[in-house]
């Protein structure tokens, strides 16, 4: 005959062992959306995982010869960035109509939009009108 105990004992090592994999998955889904790679002096960001990892661009603080170095940013594309910032995300480059989004497609995996203002203030100057 089993016993209550090893079934109560085993409910909660299932629950643990469920809520450590979620939590994994997670965390790896939010790094990856966020952008969760930290900024050089330089304005550039090298991501986490890879091989060789390419640096990545902050489009907060890049100058706009680095990012005409990006496929499909022109000389236009680049005042439209700059003139832009700061930036909350990186897709505020199409949610703001800065870039076409077939153009943000092929860059999007090159740049991030590290913020040197805490949210609210971020958020309060967007609001403000230009």
């Amino acid at each position: 005959m089993k016993t209550p105990r090893r079934k109560t004992l085993a409910r909660p090592a299932i629950a643990a062992a469920l809520l450590v994999a979620a939590m994994g998955i997670a965390g790896g889904a939010l790094g990856a959306e966020t952008g969760s790679a930290k900024a050089s002096p330089a304005g550039a960001a090298t991501p986490r995982s890879g091989a060789a990892p390419a640096p990545l661009i902050d489009i907060n603080s890049a100058s706009r010869e680095r990012l005409k170095a990006l496929p499909g940013i022109d000389d236009a594309a680049a005042r439209r960035i700059v003139a832009g910032r700061p930036y909350l995300t990186k897709a505020d480059l199409v949610t703001e109509k800065v870039l076409p989004a077939g153009v943000y497609q092929s860059i999007r995996k090159s740049i991030v939009a590290v913020q040197k203002l805490p949210p609210r203030e971020a958020l309060a100057r967007r609001a403000a009108p230009r």
